[in-house]
């Protein structure tokens, strides 16, 4: 893509009322337009960054035996009013409407209720189970407060799997599954090794959960790590039982801040009860089916990851979430073979199958390389003046800001060969 057509322009500084550096950055760099508080467009180049996170997601779900299937964002108010979570007095955050033929319908803020309303049409034997359902949608969230950029929207872009299991034995058997599918995530989106697995409150489902947190000095939330044994508990079930049976001492954990970026659920009977989601077994016995929950915010991981691995000059993308693998920098020049060879590496790399931006506009050198700091493209070509002198292109990792000097034979197997 060239940056002279790209919808987005670099700015200076973020909107005074942004207080988050995940936003703040993400508005500069051009990725997000900012609404109100909590509510962002998403502009070309962040949705680039949305659909290679959705990508990673949707293969790992696929790979635990996931079917992709899309839920309506409408919901019915009989539907909620089975599962008790209509009443405001119970559910404080919904966005709700009237619709002009009579009646009330709300926007999703989660995905339970749907789905078991949905799969209480398609399963009534053993023979239908088990079945890991999932999709990929808006949530709305009449949050409070909302300053967080967007780690916590009022509107934000999530996937939900639910699993479906006969028993507790298979749903354990897929639980597990889930969880190692979601160290993947993280891993492949470059957060891998700053991510924790960590045992948590399971809220009104449960009485515990886990959640994958993301250790940052930017986290609302706080959690212990035992550094021997790797476990990692919530502060919000931190108490001495709990350590107890973490067979772990007070005194031997760290606390670290840290922004969850997933989260996984065990659900038992609790939504299948109300929708009389049964099945019959072998014997045509009927039994409740056994579910449970498994959520990713895609925009809190695409914040999650600008807050951890962005720098002073800006964000800094790993390969594989990035909107760009390569930066193609023309310093602008008298001298017009700077432009031709500019295009022509440019043609050849999108010929090769790498994905490139191309900073062709009329700009000053140094305004270049301080927006293609901020943008924070991998990896960054730079054709000028003296380049072509030595017949070499310049090439500078964004990641650590080691320099090349490339044969231009030699390019296209060095950008296939970083990851």
């Amino acid at each position: 893509m060239r940056q002279s057509k790209l919808l987005s322009k670099t700015r200076k500084e973020g909107p005074k009322d942004e207080v988050s550096k995940n936003a703040n950055l993400l508005i500069r760099a051009g990725y997000l337009s900012k609404e109100m508080a909590g509510v962002y467009s998403y502009l070309p180049l962040g949705l680039r960054v949305m659909n290679n996170i959705e990508s990673i997601i949707r293969d790992e779900m696929n790979k635990i035996g996931g079917t992709e299937m899309k839920t309506s964002i409408i919901q019915n108010k009989e539907v909620w009013e089975k599962s008790n979570r209509w009443d405001d007095s119970v559910v404080d955050n919904w966005f709700k409407t009237k619709l002009k033929n009579g009646g009330e319908v709300g926007l999703s803020f989660t995905n339970e209720e749907a789905y078991a309303n949905i799969l209480r049409q398609y399963i009534s034997s053993y023979k239908d189970l088990p079945i890991y359902p999932y999709d990929f949608k808006s949530i709305f969230r009449n949050e409070a407060r909302s300053k967080s950029g967007i780690l916590r929207g009022r509107e934000f872009y999530w996937k939900a799997l639910y699993s479906f299991s006969k028993d507790e034995n298979e749903h354990n058997e897929f639980y597990e599954k889930a969880k190692e599918a979601y160290k993947n995530v993280f891993q492949r989106a470059g957060i891998g090794d700053l991510t924790h697995l960590t045992f948590a409150s399971g809220g009104s489902f449960s009485k515990f959960s886990h959640e994958f947190q993301a250790i940052t000095d930017a986290g609302e939330d706080t959690i212990y790590i035992d550094e021997k044994s790797g476990i990692v508990v919530n502060k919000e079930v931190y108490t001495e039982e709990v350590l107890k049976g973490l067979g772990l001492k007070k005194e031997e954990l760290v606390e670290k801040k840290a922004i969850e970026v997933g989260n996984i659920f065990s659900l038992g009977t609790r939504f299948s009860e109300p929708f009389d989601l049964k099945y019959k077994n072998e014997k045509g016995e009927e039994k409740l089916v056994i579910m449970g929950s498994y959520g990713i915010g895609l925009g809190r991981l695409m914040g999650t990851v600008v807050e951890i691995l962005s720098d002073d000059k800006g964000i800094v993308w790993p390969v594989s979430i990035a909107p760009f693998k390569v930066h193609i920098v023309e310093i602008t020049s008298s001298n017009t073979k700077v432009k031709e060879t500019a295009e022509k590496l440019y043609d050849t790399l999108v010929k090769n199958g790498i994905e490139v931006l191309y900073d062709d506009r009329e700009a000053r050198a140094g305004e270049k390389f301080n927006d293609s700091d901020l943008i924070g493209i991998p990896m960054r070509i730079v054709v000028s003046d003296k380049g072509l002198e030595k017949g070499e292109f310049e090439v500078k990792l964004r990641k650590d800001g080691e320099i090349f000097s490339l044969k231009e034979e030699n390019i296209c197997d060095f950008i296939n060969e970083y990851k």
